[in-house]
């Protein structure tokens, strides 16, 4: 493949992974996860505490980016995808990019 294509490609592949982020989140079950679920079911969930980061926008699926729960789903998807996204590309360019032996370049 050229890189034309390549870019192609990717640009398809990130505008599907955003499509998929803020459209299906919007059917994602609102009961409680794995976790909750048992503490739930083993009485122990009242004694959660907030976490570090609890005020984030991330934290609680971007509860309070808006008054619009479905608003704050897609948003919380759009940033996850675009920040995996973002980290993923940056490991496999700087991957790319080092030089050396290893078993980044087959030697290893």
């Amino acid at each position: 493949m050229n890189e034309q294509s390549n870019r192609r490609l990717f640009v398809v592949g990130v505008m599907v992974a955003i499509g998929l982020a803020v459209g299906v989140s919007q059917f994602a079950s609102s009961e409680a996860d794995g976790l909750e679920y048992v503490a739930q079911q083993e009485g122990f969930a009242e004694t959660a505490q907030d976490h570090a980061v609890s005020g984030s926008p991330f934290a609680g699926y971007g509860e309070g980016v808006s008054d619009s729960g479905w608003v704050n789903t897609a948003v919380a998807g759009l940033l996850g995808t675009l920040l995996t996204l973002g980290l993923g590309s940056g490991v496999f360019w700087i991957a790319r990019r080092t030089r050396g032996d290893g078993p980044l370049h087959g030697s290893g």
